[in-house]
């Protein structure tokens, strides 16, 4: 039979695993959105290029920007996300035997598309004010003036006035490009990563060494968030809503990834892999730990 799963334990530590990822990666997933984000002349030249001339011009916490929204819905995301895989896996399990390769994908398929009510308007919130500092330093270059932040907008705002002038499929603008990115996302990592942990079991009902967990989803994670780049590039551009001078604005994801192909080249496309690859890994590797840990399980037998 398959093995009986605690939803509200999954939901702890999924919540719990996204609160200490998002703290420990933020400041390259901020990297990732403003180098994405380049177009025609650089400010950027590279992820640490990128950090250095943040802190120097928003200061420590400029690298920040945008941490609060995904502090705040990180964590009924990343439950989502894991706790929908779980119940994917199990409703699809027969008799104990194990899934195969097309169920585990299946599985996958099913916890990336349900993750989307929350990620969706988390990362149309995030990436406006991780670009935010992007376009103060190219505006300030532009007048031969200071590279500093005069606004600082907030998800508050940013949300009220998009729900007053377009309701609500203004918070979701991007929706399309969000599933389009985190579909084949989950599709490649659960079943990537259930196969290399499995590695590192010593009989199938037991659990894997905690380290091993933890390297089978940074390993699952980084190859998965590569895979998937070209998407998020599309994602990413959709969901800004302020452009830089002289940047390209976009009808759509097919009307998007024409005018990257055209005026960057497709190596466009893959701007911020290796940002992606060292948010992903890490976070990932770290939700596993958390999850095969079982401190929801913990916590929920502490109260009972």
């Amino acid at each position: 039979m398959a093995e009986k799963i605690s939803l509200p334990a999954k939901l702890i530590n999924g919540g719990i695993a996204g609160l200490v990822g998002v703290t420990c990666v933020f400041p390259i997933d901020l990297a990732k959105t403003r180098l994405q984000n380049q177009q025609g002349s650089s400010i950027y030249r590279g992820m640490f290029d990128c950090l250095i001339k943040t802190v120097r011009s928003e200061g420590f916490f400029g690298m920040y920007r945008g941490a609060a929204v995904n502090l705040t819905l990180v964590t009924p995301e990343k439950a989502i996300k894991l706790a929908a895989n779980d119940f994917f896996r199990n409703l699809l399990a027969r008799d104990g035997k194990e899934l195969t390769l097309l169920r585990e994908m299946l599985a996958g398929c099913g916890a990336g598309t349900c993750q989307v009510v929350v990620t969706s308007p988390m990362e149309m919130l995030k990436i406006q004010l991780q670009d935010a500092g992007r376009l103060a330093t190219q505006k300030a270059s532009a007048a031969e003036g200071a590279a500093t932040v005069s606004q600082k907008p907030s998800a508050l705002l940013i949300a009220r006035d998009l729900l007053r002038t377009q309701g609500i499929s203004g918070v979701y603008k991007g929706l399309g490009a969000t599933l389009l990115r985190d579909v084949p996302f989950s599709v490649i990592y659960f079943p990537l990563f259930a196969n290399v942990n499995k590695l590192g079991q010593k009989s199938p009902r037991e659990k894997a060494p905690f380290y091993h967990s933890f390297l089978a989803g940074c390993f699952a994670g980084s190859v998965a968030a590569v895979a998937v780049t070209p998407l998020d590039v599309l994602k990413t551009r959709i969901q800004t809503l302020k452009k830089g001078i002289g940047e390209d604005t976009y009808n759509g994801i097919l009307d998007c990834a024409r005018k990257i192909w055209r005026n960057e080249g497709p190596s466009a496309l893959m701007k911020g892999a290796v940002c992606r690859a060292l948010v992903i890994a890490p976070l990932f590797g770290i939700a596993q730990v958390v999850y095969f840990i079982g401190i929801g399980e913990y916590i929920l037998g502490y109260f009972n």
